[in-house]
This record gives C-alpha cells, structure tokens and sequence, in this order.
C-alpha cells in the first residue's frame, strides 16, 4: 500500500518504523476514511504512529475500532488534562450506559491519556492523576449500575488513592456501607464483577478489594463501626501504612468522609508503638528476599533493588513517623508527599529532588512496559528485541557513545544506584526509630513532663526550652518532633537543667541551629551522646561550645573507640603551627589543638569509649604534642631535651595537672647555658602563656635541681654533678616518673641513663626509706587545704591516690635495682609489674588499683563539672548527686558514691599501711 508522503517523515522518526508503517497501513486498508485525517491531522497522525510503536493492544483496538481516535481530532480538548468532573461529564454524555458502554468509553479515554502521554502533553504525574480519575469515574458509573439504592461508600487505596495510576495498575478499593450489611456485600461484589469480568471488549479495570480487614476471608463491606472496631484491636501496622493512600472515589460522600475521620487516628496516632518501624522495614526486607529468589532484583522495576518501591517505602516510612504530628506531609501521592517532606526539611532537598527525578523515570519505564499490551507487568524484558523497543519508545536513539539499548541500560543501572543510596539512608535512618515512641510536648504538659524528667529549676528550664525551641525549630520540623525525645536525652545526664542551658548556648545563632538540627536528624545517637556530654559539666559545655562540629563525630564509635598515638598528636599539633607565622598565632594554633583533643578524650572518658588509664595517656601524649611542636618551631641552637616528670612523665594526666618538666642540653661553654636557658624560657612561654585562646598548660619546671632558685636548664654534666653532690631523697624518689617526652631523643635516653643509679640503688638505704615515710607523713598531716573535707579527700585522704603512689614508690625505689622489671612510670603500669614479680599480694595489689582507679575518675569528673580543680569529694548535696551520676551511680547516687569511697579507701589504707610501713623493708 502506497501512503502518503507525508507520513513517511514521522514513521521513519518514530521508535520501531517498521511497527509503525504496518499499523498505519492496517488502519487506512480497513478504514480509507482515515487516510485524509492521517496525512492532514498531524496530531491525529503523529498519535497512531506513537501507540503503533508503545501499544500493540491500543493500537490493534483502533484497528477494529478507528473512532478510538476522536480524541486527537479534537486538539483544544486534546490538550488539556481532565479530571474527575471531566470524565463525568463525558461519561454522561455516552450513549451506553451499561457495563459494555463503560468498558467501550473507558478503552477510548485510556487511548487519550496514553496519547497525551507519548506526544509528551502529560508529563508523568499528570497521567497518574488521569488514570486515576478515570478509574474513579468508572467506579461511580459502576455504583449507578450495580447500587444506586444502597448507601455505600468505595475507598481508593494505593496507587488509586495517591492518583498515581498505571495503566495496568489494580484499582484497590475498600467498601464501607451503612444499613443493610447484606445489600452491600451484594451490591460490592456485583460492582467488582462489572468492573473486573473479562469480555471481548476487554475490562474495565481489574479491581481488587484485597486490603480490607481480614483479606480475601472478610466480608467485602463493612460499616465505619467495624472497621474502627478492626483498627483497634486486630489491624497490624502494613494496614495502617496502606491507610496512608485512602481517599473517598466513588459513591456515598458522607459516608467516605466518615471512613476517612475514623481511620485517622489510628494512621496518625499521638504515639507510634516503636515496632512499628520495624514491622515496615521487616515487610520491605521479606518482598526484597522473594525478588531476589526469583532472579530478578536488577530487572524488577518495582520491588527490586533500587526500585520504585525503595521510594514508596521510604517516603510512606517517613510519613508515618513525621506525619503524627505534622500534617503537611501527610499527601498520598508519592510524589507530593516527597515535596512535603522536603519542605519541611525531613528529607534533604539534594536527595528529594533525586528520588523524584527517579520516580519519575521509573515509573514512566513501568508505563511503557504496561501498555505494550496492558499488562500488570514491571520486568524488564531479557529479549534483545523487546529491550530494544523499550529503549527506543523511552526516547533512547543509537549514537556514536552506544546503542540505544546500551545507553537506557547505562541510565537505568544509575537511577537504582542513586535509589539505593537514598533508600538506604532515609530508610535506615535511627531517627525514625527515635522518634518512634515519642509524643508531642505540648504546651500544657511542659511543666509535668519537666517535673517528671527530674529538671529542678522548672522555670528557668522552661524559658530555657523556649528559646531553644525557638532556634532550632525554625527551620526544622523534625526538631519539634524531637524536643521530647532531647528532654529525655538530659534527663539521663547528670545535671539536666545544665545541659540544657548548654544545648541552648550550643543553638545560638542561626548557621549552628541550622547545623545543629541536621546533625541531630541525621545522628540521633550523636545528639543523644552530646546531651550526655552537655549535661556532664561546663568544661564540655564550653568545648562543644567552641567546637560544635564535634557533635557530628559523637556518633563515630570506631573513632571513640581509637586512641591515638603520640606521633599522630604530634604530627596533629605541628600541621596546627605549620601555616602560622608569628609567636601570638603558634600559641593560639596549640591552644586550639589543646582544646580540641581535651574535649576527644573527655568525650570517650565520659562515654565510656576510654579507661581512667587510656584517658591519663592521652592527655599526656597531648602535651607532649604540644611541647614538641613548640619546641621544634623554636629551633634549638644545641641538642636539647624535655623530660617529663610527675605525672606528665607517668603518662597518666588529669584534666586539671600541671606537666612537670626538667630542660636538658648537651653543651659545655657559657654561651650553650645562655642559648639553653633562651630556649628554656622560650619554651616555657610558648606552653604556659596566656591568649585570647586561654592557657595550652600550666608548666612548672620546679623540680629542677635547686627549684625556683635554679637555672630553668642543665647540660648531662651539670645534671650529674647535682645528683652526686646535693640531691635530696624526695628528688630520686621524684626522678621515678623522669621520662624523655620532647626535643633530641639521645638527649633523653642519655639523660635516662644518667639518673637511673641514683633512683635504683642496691640496697636502697635505710634512712632514705624513712626520710620518705616522713615526707608522706608530712604530708598528710600539713597539705590538706583548708575547706576540703579530709575525710573524702581523694588525692591526700587516707587510702586514696598519694597512699597508692607512695607505696608503690617506695617499693619500686627498694626493689628496682635488683629487679628491673618493676620500673614503669605510670602507676598502675608498676603496680600491676610489683604484682607480677611477687612483690605484692594480688588482693592487696587489687585493693590499690580499685582505689587508684575510683578517686582518679571522680578527680576528673569533678573538674569537669565545675571547671576548677577540686581533690574532695562535694559536700554540697546537689554537687554531690551530678558527681555520683557522672560516675555512673543511679541508685541512692550520693549515698552510694560516699559509701564505695570509704569502701576502697579504707582496703586502700590497709594495704598501704602494711606495705609501705612494714613488707617494704624485707
């Protein structure tokens, strides 16, 4: 057959050419009429080509029936979209009303829409919106027909309720009646007989009422008692989720309205049971497993990986979650419902606008392969033919970068890879399981639920809260939601009222609530851990403060968990100085670094993530970090070397510790002592001066030969004159925790070797064991200060730190000479090797380490609650209890606390006063 000319551009443009012109030819051979509108109607002719090629059903019925294309010979009402008012209203003007009218005048609305859709006059959620009108509109036709006496309402549900149809999609439908509960069934099944029964003329939509309580096994109609009746007691949370889609489509209003009002409380309920996150990502994960029994996760448009529904399920997970108390992303459509929850900042707006390009694709793909033949079907066709046609009706041409089927694969392979990602993210999210079980906090229950929180100041921390809400809220939704869930947070803390004064410090401003809200939506166990934190003490309070990006890293277990090295601190706190040029700028680049890495450690300690022992090491691998960097910018004129006394040289500082330093060099004139004591005094400045940033640390260099009176720095030589000549008892037993930590490392070993035969000496004399029992008796009687309580005294008490150190001291000093395996400085570190070498008991060695351990961490504990460096225990009652929850106390926290102290302590003192005044000697 010869056609005209002008069709021959089109069908040689068109995706299968050789499809299109046998179509066209079957349609002008059975009906001539056609040939005129084809070759002077371009909408009529670029029409057919495009169902010939996308539609073998659509384009077979035109075949037989060419008045399917009075549509396109009207192209005003062509391209407009119609809706459900539209569809009535042609509806009414059909001829047919009886079920073979609907099924004809539905077959040519489908051939509209699928038109409209791949003439490119309805963009994808325009043909949902129309295939779903039209189903609605059948469906009251279908009600006119089968019920027109019966007061029943039919519910759209799915991809009906959303108006998001397929063309092969189920209609999914609930009935609900009132009266004659018998008509209704009957009425209900008669309709989904007219709407579903096969006939030559095809169906009308298959539809499907499987969703209604108790399945297939219910009854098809139920009244809105009923089925609220099921929702309470019955309903499992899949129903509830499936409710989220409901809308009144065809017969009695009211009644729909009623249906829809007594659904939804219990879609939306104040408090969702926190399984119920659970059971949804259960349902998704067992639907995954069975497409992947199949074979099928990357050819399953719907249910596989990286499918269509790895967005419904996400964004209908995130409704039920978020939707309770915010209903403006309670939309049933998928697409509206994304929007909302975009806008109100629950899903990021990069990731919205991903998920929805996605949709969009993959749903227009599903759209393809269901109207080839209309057919409920969502695989990809493993047939190279099919897969081409596929491809090409999709808009995919051959170019030089590929095939077009190589081209729609390589596009579709990268829409479920950025589906999955998101999926995975937004489906997975700890939020949605922390804000599961959390109600509103509205404002006539703030004051109760405060009270009950266990806030004292209820005022304050209720202006507190105010402001709070007011800097977070503003732009996040989800912290509304979450404010509950924060009060619960601070509640477990150790000072709630503190806390969340600190939170709201934390908020100020608008670039860190912003920063703040997503990092608590995104991180729920980050926020949880820095409400701990911000309730634990006004030295964390202040450091996250300073630093609030650290919140973010709260939720990094395996970097809590990792201590560092020195030579990481090291290299740390020299890439700190290593841009900044002048003096001022080094000191604040190491007071931030300082800063930073303090608030490191005390987050593990507090946390859990850290030893009293790891967190002693780590804070003195920061201050060897800080000394080294300092010392390497000065550039030393001669080798010189820091050596770490005291706790700093044990390895095990407090928060609060000074670091104890002696200055070594190697040199023997006058000008290598003045260049020594410059960079000394250099040195000294560098660590201990004061900024804008603060302090980097105390440094104290008076256990240096001769103290305060002394040089600040000695040659080898010079230390070694000193020792043989003047050193006192005190300054060998001192020299124990003598460490190199900074500077030219010979040096230090040097030095190491210089001192060690005055420390360890065979035997140890007699008068130096006693000179250092008096300096320890001295001490307990003369050092206490005044205001501290003696009798909770944790570094100076009976049984407590300076009883543990001296003891082990003393028998490291008797002892070390002949056995070189008990010298350690750090005292656990050589309590535990005086344990192992026989030296002291295992109960006893045991009894020293718990005491060690329990007042160290209540020291440190303590500073930072307060900020000031306090050795007792509070006698203040309030101080008390935020001590006692800091450590960990929950029942009778106060009491408890002060009963353990006189519980180690007093096995402390036992120990000690059998050791270090009686075994120490044998």
């Amino acid at each position: 057959m010869v056609l005209a000319p002008v069709l021959n551009e089109p069908i040689e443009r068109a995706a299968d050419p050789g499809i299109a012109r046998a179509v066209v030819e079957r349609v002008v051979e059975a009906h001539p009429e056609v040939a005129d509108d084809l070759a002077e109607r371009a909408l009529v002719r670029d029409g057919l080509i495009a169902l010939a090629c996308a539609s073998r059903s659509l384009s077979t019925a035109v075949i037989g029936h060419p008045s399917l294309l009075d549509p396109l010979r009207d192209e005003r009402g062509f391209a407009t979209e119609r809706d459900a008012d539209g569809y009535a209203a042609s509806w009414q003007e059909h001829a047919d009303h009886s079920p073979a009218g609907l099924r004809g005048w539905k077959r040519r609305e489908l051939l509209r829409t699928a038109a409209r859709d791949l003439l490119g006059l309805a963009d994808l959620p325009a043909v949902g919106r129309e295939l779903a009108a039209l189903a609605e509109t059948c469906l009251g036709a279908a009600v006119g027909i089968v019920a027109p006496d019966v007061r029943l309402t039919v519910v759209g549900m799915g991809k009906l309720g959303g108006r998001e149809l397929n063309y092969a999609s189920d209609v999914d439908v609930l009935f609900a009646h009132d009266g004659d509960a018998d008509a209704a069934e009957r009425s209900a099944r008669e309709l989904l007989s007219t709407m579903s029964t096969p006939t030559p003329e095809g169906i009308v939509f298959r539809t499907d009422a499987d969703l209604r309580p108790e399945g297939k096994s219910g009854p098809l109609s139920r009244s809105i008692d009923s089925y609220a009746a099921y929702w309470e007691r019955w309903a499992q949370t899949w129903e509830f989720q499936a409710l989220i889609k409901a809308r009144w489509v065809a017969g009695d209003a009211d009644l729909g309205e009623q249906f829809l009002d007594a659904a939804r409380p219990h879609v939306w309920p104040e408090m969702l049971d926190p399984d119920a996150v659970r059971e949804v990502r259960a349902m998704k994960g067992r639907a995954e497993s069975e497409t992947a029994r199949k074979g099928l996760t990357e050819r399953e448009l719907k249910r596989g990986r990286g499918g269509i529904r790895d967005i419904e399920f996400a964004v209908q997970l995130l409704q039920l979650v978020h939707g309770r108390h915010d209903e403006s992303v309670r939309p049933a459509n998928t697409l509206a419902a994304l929007g909302a929850l975009a806008a109100a900042d629950y899903v990021g707006r990069p990731d919205a606008d991903e998920l929805d390009e996605a949709y969009r694709y993959l749903r227009t793909v599903e759209h393809r392969l269901q109207l080839w033949d209309e057919q409920q079907t969502h695989t990809l066709p493993s047939d190279g033919t099919a897969r081409r046609r596929l491809a090409r009706v999709m808009g995919y041409r051959d170019r030089g970068d590929g095939s077009a089927v190589e081209r729609f694969d390589a596009d579709h392979r990268a829409q479920q890879a950025r589906v999955r990602t998101i999926h995975e993210r937004l489906f997975f999210a700890p939020i949605l399981d922390t804000l599961a079980g959390a109600g509103p906090l509205t404002g006539e229950a703030v004051e109760e639920r405060l009270t009950a929180f266990g806030f004292v100041d209820v005022a304050s921390t209720r202006a507190a809260l105010r402001e709070l809400a007011t800097g977070l809220t503003r732009r996040s939704k989800v912290m509304q939601q979450l404010l509950p869930v924060i009060l619960g947070w601070l509640s477990a803390a150790p000072d709630p009222d503190l806390g969340l004064l600190q939170l709201r410090r934390l908020a100020e401003g608008p670039a860190r609530s912003a920063s703040l809200a997503t990092t608590f939506r995104e991180s729920p166990g980050a926020a949880e851990r820095a409400c701990r934190l911000l309730g634990s003490g006004r030295v964390l309070g202040e450091a996250l403060r300073r630093q609030p990006d650290f919140v973010e890293a709260l939720g990094d277990d395996e970097a809590l968990a990792r201590e560092k090295t020195r030579a990481e601190l090291v290299e740390e706190a020299l890439g700190t100085l290593g841009w900044r040029g002048g003096a001022e700028q080094r000191r604040e680049g190491l007071r931030r670094f300082k800063r930073r890495e303090l608030l490191r450690i005390a987050a593990r300690d507090v946390l859990g993530f850290a030893t009293v022992e790891e967190a002693g090491r780590e804070l003195a691998g920061v201050a060897e970090a800080c000394v080294e960097a300092a010392l390497r910018m000065l550039e030393p004129e001669q080798p010189f070397a820091v050596i770490g006394m005291g706790r700093f040289g044990g390895g095990e500082l407090s928060y609060a510790s000074d670091i104890d330093v002696l200055f070594v060099y190697d040199g023997d004139t006058p000008a290598d002592f003045a260049a020594a004591e410059r960079t000394a005094e250099a040195l000294m400045r560098e660590i201990g001066a004061t900024t804008a940033e603060g302090q980097t640390f105390r440094i104290d260099a008076d256990l240096r030969p001769e103290g305060k009176q002394g040089p600040l720095a000695r040659s080898v030589d010079g230390y070694r004159t000193y020792y043989e000549r003047w050193a006192k008892t005190w300054e060998f037993q001192a020299l124990l925790k003598a460490r190199p930590v900074a500077g030219d490392p010979e040096l230090g070993k040097r030095f190491a070797a210089l001192v060690e035969p005055f420390v360890y000496r065979d035997p140890f004399p007699d008068d130096a064991v006693r000179e250092v029992r008096r300096m320890k008796a001295r001490i307990e009687r003369e050092r206490i200060p005044p205001g501290e309580d003696p009798e909770f005294h944790l570094k100076l008490g009976r049984g407590s730190l300076s009883d543990v150190e001296f003891t082990v001291q003393l028998l490291q000093l008797v002892h070390g000479a002949i056995r070189p395996e008990v010298r350690a400085t750090a005292t656990i570190e050589a309590l535990r090797r005086l344990q192992e070498a026989g030296l002291i008991d295992n109960d006893d060695a045991t009894a020293l380490e718990e005491s060690y351990r329990f007042c160290e961490r209540a020291r440190n504990a303590r500073y930072l609650l307060t900020g000031s460096p306090t050795d007792a225990l509070p006698t203040d009652g309030a101080e008390a209890l935020k001590l006692a929850r800091v450590l960990g106390y929950i029942h009778r926290p106060q009491a408890s606390l002060r009963d353990d102290y006189r519980r180690v302590t007093r096995r402390a003192r036992k120990v000690f006063e059998q050791t270090f005044y009686g075994r120490a000697e044998t």
